[in-house]
C-alpha cells in the first residue's frame, strides 16, 4: 500500500486491523468451546465427546469466518484500488 495524501490514517492501521479480526476468529471460538465443552463433559460425563463436537465446530465457524473477513477485505482494497484508478483517468 502506498501513502495517500488524502487519507490521514497511517499505513500499517489497515494490516493490523485485519490482523485482530482475523486473530479474533481463530482464538475465540475455540477458548469458548474448550472452556464449554469441558464444562458439558464434565456435567453430562461423556469425557471427551461434546469436547472434541464443539472444537470441530469452532474450527469450522472460525474457517467460515476468517475467509468472510478476507473477502469483505478484498472486495475494499478493489473498491479503493479502482477509485483511485477513477481519479488519476480524471487528473
Amino acid at each position: 500500500m502506498t501513502p495517500d495524501p488524502q487519507n490521514k490514517t497511517p499505513w500499517w492501521q489497515p494490516s493490523l486491523i485485519i490482523f485482530g479480526q482475523v486473530s479474533m476468529w481463530v482464538a475465540l471460538p475455540l477458548v469458548l468451546a474448550v472452556i464449554i465443552g469441558r464444562a458439558l463433559d464434565k456435567h453430562f460425563g461423556t469425557k471427551p465427546w461434546i469436547f472434541l463436537g464443539l472444537i470441530a465446530m469452532a474450527f469450522l465457524a472460525s474457517c467460515f469466518m476468517i475467509v468472510k473477513v478476507i473477502k469483505a477485505y478484498i472486495k475494499k482494497l478493489e473498491k479503493e484500488d479502482k477509485e483511485k484508478k477513477d481519479r488519476e483517468k480524471v487528473s
